[in-house]
């Protein structure tokens, strides 16, 4: 059987992988595994139990892809399930997920600005660890993930009201937080 390129869409993947062909949900681990680990390292705020989350993750995607009922698009049923098994698994680990860390996408920059993108980054955390979890939640989502309210909604049981009220509080916390400090200086908030 021919094997789909990376071009196809997730949901041609999907029926592929669900037709038989197990090996092209290789295109979906590849297209989102940095997206699942990133959110399994703000659950845990430690690499290996990130990556020990992202790998069972995949392993549940894949066993539970015949649910999946194409009525929205696949991202959107995969971040649902990455948050709830993270909440899960969270809870019988710990009590409760406190600390979400900001991370900026590595690119390549010249040796005079990665201290400033390293001190930006570091204040940003410092700022985000301060809000509280439920605008912490929303603003991840909504930002890292660009996922519309309505999804937020499907995802967190949070009414569309308050993860607006939430996304815009947290960002003024974090605009207020950061006025005076070098990342006010370098993006001119």
């Amino acid at each position: 059987m021919k094997k789909i390129g990376i071009e196809a869409s997730d949901e041609i993947i999907v029926r592929s992988v669900l037709a038989g062909n197990i090996a092209d949900f290789e295109q979906i681990v590849k297209r989102y595994r940095d997206r699942v680990y990133s959110i399994g390292y703000r659950f845990f705020y430690n690499k290996n139990e990130a990556e020990d989350f992202t790998q069972d993750l995949f392993v549940r995607v894949l066993e539970k892809l015949s649910t999946f009922r194409f009525e929205a698009p696949f991202k959107y049923w995969l971040v649902r399930i990455t948050y709830n098994y993270g909440i899960n698994r969270k809870k019988k680990l710990f009590s409760e997920p406190d600390i979400i860390e900001f991370e900026m996408p590595d690119i390549s920059l010249s040796l005079e600005k990665k201290p400033i993108r390293d001190e930006i980054v570091s204040l940003l955390n410092s700022s985000m660890q301060k809000l509280p979890k439920n605008y912490r939640i929303c603003i991840d989502l909504y930002f890292y993930w660009n996922l519309p309210y309505e999804q937020i909604k499907e995802i967190t049981g949070i009414p569309v009201n308050t993860i607006k009220s939430n996304v815009f509080r947290a960002k003024s916390i974090l605009r207020d937080a950061l006025r005076g400090t070098i990342a006010e200086e370098y993006y001119e908030m």
